[in-house]
């Protein structure tokens, strides 16, 4: 790390990896070609036994690996990229998956600009699919409404004043760009949560917080789809989260459960109970399931964060 901190204003880019060098190499190549310089790249590696040093080395820009024997998932990742971006004296920080990367060569720059202008504490880009950029990589609700595409999300807006940023809302492991000085007042990712649900319980210190954050309507970031563990009930009108992968499972279950415990989120929880039990109890009809879906959210509600 340098001995010397980085110049007022400057931009550093947090990255965090686990064996999948063959995204990172395209993640990497993009931050690497964006308008807007960035004054260095963090990418914190979960998987050195399969290191992605050479790719870090290679990518174009002042870069550090920092590779972490022990898998930190990726709230304890962004947690530890992001002090060490704040120990270089970054005013920016610019965060990023390794299988994502920005729309184009302007993203960095355009988020920049909007937040200097606004004031944002934290603003996020538009997060599209990477096979179908004008969808929607994760569906963005609007009062009752849920938008599955980039023209129903700016059809919807147009509708109001604001036609460059949509405020309250951010996809905030996926291309958002913090001011450092947000950071003294919300902190840094949950260690505890590894991963699912660690990127909700950032947002939801940011909503309490009351700093001014969005999404910016002008600025993409594309990734891998979701939602393909959120499965239908009620004709599809409601849906349920239900990996199908039991590690996934367990920590989306279990960090669900001290989320929904903290203050700013307790009256979601009061409507999970019914939703989960008509799932697991009328649609799926798995009392199993559903007795281990209680067990984990009490578990995480008792904070009790023992990996599975």
């Amino acid at each position: 790390m340098n001995s010397t901190p980085l110049p007022p204003g400057s931009v550093v880019a947090v990255v965090v990896t686990r064996h999948r060098t063959e995204q990172l190499v395209d993640s990497l190549g993009a931050l690497a070609k964006q308008s807007h310089p960035i004054a260095h790249l963090i990418v914190v590696d979960n998987g050195p036994d399969k290191p992605a040093r050479e790719v870090v080395e290679a990518c174009g820009m002042p870069a550090t690996w920092v590779p972490s024997w022990t898998n930190l998932g990726g709230a304890g990742g962004f947690a530890l990229g992001m002090l060490q971006a704040l120990a270089m004296g970054a005013q920016w920080i610019w965060l990023g998956d390794d299988d994502g990367h920005p729309a184009d060569e302007t993203t960095l720059a355009t988020l920049v600009d909007l937040a200097e202008r606004r004031g944002l504490a934290a603003v996020s880009p538009t997060v599209a699919d990477k096979d179908q950029p004008d969808r929607l990589a994760f569906p963005v609700r609007r009062g009752l409404t849920w938008h599955k595409s980039r023209a129903e999300l700016a059809a919807d807006v147009e509708h109001g004043a604001d036609d460059e940023l949509l405020p309250g809302i951010a996809a905030l492991f996926n291309g958002a760009l913090f001011r450092a000085s947000t950071l003294d007042v919300i902190g840094v990712p949950d260690l505890r949560l590894f991963v699912r649900g660690d990127e909700v319980e950032v947002h939801r210190r940011l909503v309490r917080s009351g700093l001014p954050f969005g999404t910016s309507l002008r600025a993409a970031y594309l990734h891998p789809a979701g939602g393909n563990d959120d499965k239908p009930m009620l004709g599809g009108r409601l849906h349920a989260r239900d990996p199908d992968d039991p590690i996934k499972r367990y920590y989306t279950y279990r960090n669900r459960g001290f989320l929904v415990s903290q203050p700013g989120m307790r009256k979601v929880g009061m409507l999970e109970v019914p939703r989960f039990a008509w799932y697991f109890l009328v649609t799926k009809r798995s009392p199993r399931e559903f007795l281990q879906w209680v067990r984990l959210v009490r578990q995480g509600r008792a904070e009790r964060f023992q990996r599975p």
